[in-house]
């Protein structure tokens, strides 16, 4: 269940897509671009607090394993499912066409936008006591599936253990300017493309790829 907002209208726009502004004849800023872009900086220092208290022994490196696996796009996108957040996303017809409220990079993208607005209409605890209740719970299983490990070296014991050959990243497209750009990296099996992930850098775009194809081959 989402939580209850003071402000709906920041509910509101953390569930607008930006493949909607055209149909509806909305501006950018009514998109949940900039709450996801909150959002994501929110999670990533309540994360680490979470973390850091809870972990004392642990050093950056290991706890920086342990925060990479909760904030990945694959936990973040259960989450959203768990949350049925994409039956509540306000996306085109043709996003939702081709799959838009199933997709994993969306659905996370979301939560972000979320937890963006969360933050702004209720404060850091509220947002706490949220991914406590419904993301943090996950850490246990992550911790005994071995999760936590890089996505890229994950996906590559994969492949080998199959036979298959090592995975190759290649960057299919950069946007934005020099100091904001947006790299979209697909990650291919073979002569097989496998999967695409997105990212500030073309290492986390290549994590995100990773974490895509990873989870495409365990839900098969």
């Amino acid at each position: 269940m989402l939580p209850q907002f003071s402000d709906p209208q920041l509910l509101n726009i953390a569930l607008t897509h930006r493949s909607i502004l055209n149909e509806k004849g909305l501006k950018a800023a009514d998109s949940n671009e900039r709450l996801e872009f909150l959002g994501d900086a929110v999670l990533e220092l309540a994360t680490t607090k979470f973390l850091y208290n809870k972990f004392p022994t642990e050093n950056e490196g290991v706890l920086t394993a342990y925060r990479s696996a909760l904030v990945k796009t694959t936990s973040l996108s259960k989450v959203a499912t768990k949350l049925k957040l994409g039956e509540q996303i306000k996306m085109s017809r043709g996003e939702e066409s081709s799959g838009g409220r199933q997709n994993i990079g969306l659905l996370a993208d979301t939560m972000e936008a979320l937890i963006g607005a969360l933050y702004l209409d209720q404060g850091f605890e509220a947002v706490e006591n949220f991914l406590k209740t419904h993301l943090y719970v996950h850490l246990d299983q992550i911790l005994a599936e071995g999760t936590y490990k890089d996505a890229k070296s994950q996906l590559q014991e994969s492949v080998q253990s199959q036979g298959l050959p090592t995975p190759t990243y290649q960057v299919v497209e950069e946007v934005g300017p020099d100091h904001d750009k947006l790299f979209t990296v697909s990650v291919s099996v073979g002569e097989q493309v496998v999967a695409t992930g997105q990212g500030k850098s073309k290492q986390q775009a290549q994590q995100k790829a990773a974490e895509v194809a990873l989870h495409q081959m365990t839900n098969k």
